[in-house]
This record gives C-alpha cells, structure tokens and sequence, in this order.
C-alpha cells in the first residue's frame, strides 16, 4: 500500500474527514458484559470531523446496554473504494434539541414515533485515532491495481494514513 507520509497531520484530518462524507452506514463494535466484541450496524447521522459522530438508536438495544457499562468502542465504515477505522469512545446522549436537529426521513423507518418517542436517543461518538485506507480512481483503478498486484508482485496501489485526534 502507497504510504503518503509527505502529508501532514491537518492533510490526513481533512482527508478523513472528506471520506466520512461517503459513508452512511457503519458499524459500532462495543464490549459485552463478558468482554467480548459486539458489532452494531447503525445510520450515521453527523460527522463532524473534529472527530465526533453521532447515531440514533434505540435507548433499549444492546449497543446501548454495552455502552453504559464500557465506553471504550471500535467505529469502521467502508464504501466501494475507501475504508475507515475509528477508535474512540462513545457515550448516550438524551438531548431532545439535538435529536431533532439530527431526525430524517431515513431514520422513520425504524422509528416510527419520530423525534419525540421517549424510546429513542442518541450515540455521540469521539474519536481518538483513526485509519483510512482509500483507491484514489475508484472500482476500475482499485480492479486494475489488484489485477497488477497479482501479476507483478508488486503490492496493492492504497493510499493509507493513520492519524492521532
């Protein structure tokens, strides 16, 4: 994989932060009571990127349960050709101004009741430290560069950053 280590810590932020653009769904890995990983699929709804983004769900749901207890989470999304991995913490939010200001039509689906259902709050999440992998030129550069990868031996074309926050 490419490695941009010519860029600079503001560069990687701000790239990270355009990625998170593409992605609307990911998945919040959390620790059950037994210590094992737990992963939750869930709609983002906000990022920020000054490293925080925010979910909907359910107060009731096991991602929630796990939360209270441990607030140490993973949060990894992924698109046709750029992926993320976020490691930070999470914490349950009831703000009820927050919560509409965040409400879509995307959400209604599992939430009928909308904004005002007392069963319903929200997942801010900061991030600590991230990592992006990302095939600039999209499915056919990312096929090409795998097809070239097999044939010449030569190592996937990715660019990827690890970043501190």
């Amino acid at each position: 994989m490419a490695d941009s280590s010519n860029s600079t810590h503001a560069d990687d932020v701000a790239k990270l932060a355009k990625l998170l653009g593409d992605f609307d769904i990911a998945m919040l890995t959390t620790v059950n009571e037994t210590g094992a990983l737990v992963g939750h699929p869930l709609s983002l709804q906000e990022a920020e990127f000054d490293g925080d983004l925010w979910f909907i769900v359910s107060l009731g749901s096991t991602a929630v349960e796990h939360l209270r207890r441990k607030d140490t989470v993973g949060v990894t999304l992924s698109a046709r050709d750029s992926w993320v991995s976020l490691a930070g913490t999470a914490t349950v939010v009831e703000d009820p101004a927050k919560l509409e200001q965040l409400w879509n039509s995307r959400v209604e689906a599992w939430f009928p009741d909308g904004p005002s259902d007392p069963t319903v709050g929200l997942v801010k999440f900061t991030a600590d430290s991230a990592e992006y992998w990302d095939s600039p030129g999209g499915k056919v550069a990312s096929a090409l560069s795998f097809i070239k990868s097999k044939v010449t031996g030569d190592t996937f074309d990715a660019e990827n950053e690890k970043i501190q926050l």
